[in-house]
């Protein structure tokens, strides 16, 4: 049994940690979930309206576009994930030369700022004189207008998205791959299986629980996405329409328009469909997760 002096000590240990989560995460969710029922004033203030606001959200068309796009481009990075295992695999080869070199390479976008990720990419998109025109017109392919066009910017924005996890889910499946018992390609070997019969009957199998951990978070990181739109396409473009996220709606309604009541709704939804489709995932994942 503890005594009241280590219940103390143990209150008192985890008491910093308990007050951040309050003061940063608890009580903001809990302001947001009030003023998603409220409209502010023009002069500051609130008035209290009930389900306005989500009733307002559920005929949106501006809600409905949002969503799409961000559907589509969490989709899009999610589709990004094999790269990952391959890269990953490629970097767990036995006696790769320069592997520190090769991690480094990899995980330097994870670090590098989103400003400076968001514009170096615009200038490579750009339709006049980016590199990625420069070079499509090499091969007599005429590249369009890519941040400026609706049908383009977000899969040009979901490059950009892709490019940046590449590094960081790398590093995840990399650490599982080191974790899988080298007895069990030992014994293939005995049985006569390739290296690419290995990959798809052993690592794929084994590599599961950090497959699923990685789907989870770049779910959860992409539906969120709001710096590469905000840097990438012009406020006044066309391709805004086609490319506007959910968060990027909440920062419009709520610092652009001071509709904080509906900013808070727009959150209040993203955040039920984030623990929607989380939900599922971890539902689903009984089926295809295999732990050791």
């Amino acid at each position: 049994m503890h005594t009241r002096r280590e219940w103390a000590w143990g209150y008192l240990l985890i008491a910093p940690m308990a007050l951040g989560l309050a003061v940063f995460y608890l009580w903001p969710i809990v302001q947001t979930l009030f003023l998603s029922f409220t409209e502010s004033g023009v002069f500051g203030g609130y008035t209290w309206v009930g389900t306005a606001n989500f009733t307002d959200l559920s005929v949106d068309e501006e809600m409905y576009g949002a969503l799409g796009n961000t559907l589509l481009y969490a989709v899009l990075v999610l589709a990004g994930v094999p790269l990952s295992i391959v890269v990953a695999a490629l970097l767990n080869v036995p006696g790769l030369r320069g592997l520190s070199l090769y991690r480094t390479l990899y995980f330097l976008p994870v670090v590098t700022m989103p400003a400076a990720v968001g514009l170096t990419w615009s200038y490579l998109f750009n339709g006049d004189f980016g590199v990625i025109n420069h070079l499509l017109g090499y091969l007599g392919i005429d590249g369009p207008y890519w941040l400026g066009d609706p049908d383009f910017a977000i899969y040009a924005i979901a490059v950009v998205g892709i490019w940046s996890s590449i590094g960081y889910n790398a590093v995840l499946f990399l650490a599982g791959l080191q974790g899988i018992p080298r007895h069990y390609y030992e014994a293939a070997e005995i049985d006569g299986a390739g290296r690419l019969r290995q990959f798809f009957r052993i690592t794929l199998p084994l590599l599961t629980p950090t497959t699923f951990f990685v789907l989870v978070i770049t779910m959860i990181n992409a539906l969120q996405v709001f710096d590469l739109v905000y840097l990438m396409v012009d406020p006044k473009s066309p391709s805004l329409q086609g490319s506007r996220t959910i968060v990027y709606l909440f920062y419009e309604k709520g610092f652009v328009q001071n509709q904080r009541g509906l900013a808070a709704a727009i959150a209040v939804v993203l955040l039920g469909i984030i623990l929607a489709l989380t939900a599922i995932q971890f539902r689903l994942q009984k089926k295809w997760v295999h732990y050791e």
